[in-house]
């Protein structure tokens, strides 16, 4: 994401989080507990670059009982999925992480 955001326009950019990528989102994480990498402190470089199109999708957050969670990200949209899906069938190019 952050590569991408090097070769195009802010504003040309947007990041959706969507079924259990929104669990990526949430603070206090301690990813080494589960042997993985922390991609934490890269989420939170995407507000340094200023790519201001960031949907969680509401319906995913609702469905996985965290409404009242912390998210490491201030500036974002919690969205309908639809939404979400219609800025995927939108987008020119989309990458899948």
């Amino acid at each position: 994401m952050l590569a991408a955001s090097a070769f195009c326009d802010e504003d040309e950019i947007a990041i959706c989080f969507l079924f259990d990528g929104v669990f990526n989102l949430l603070k206090k994480q301690q990813p080494e507990q589960i042997l993985q990498k922390d991609h934490i402190a890269t989420f939170k470089l995407l507000e340094l670059y200023e790519l201001s199109e960031c949907f969680i999708c509401q319906q995913s957050v609702t469905e996985r009982g965290l409404d009242n969670a912390e998210w490491i990200l201030q500036d974002v949209q919690f969205v309908a999925r639809e939404q979400i899906f219609a800025c995927l069938r939108n987008a020119e190019k989309v990458l899948t992480f």
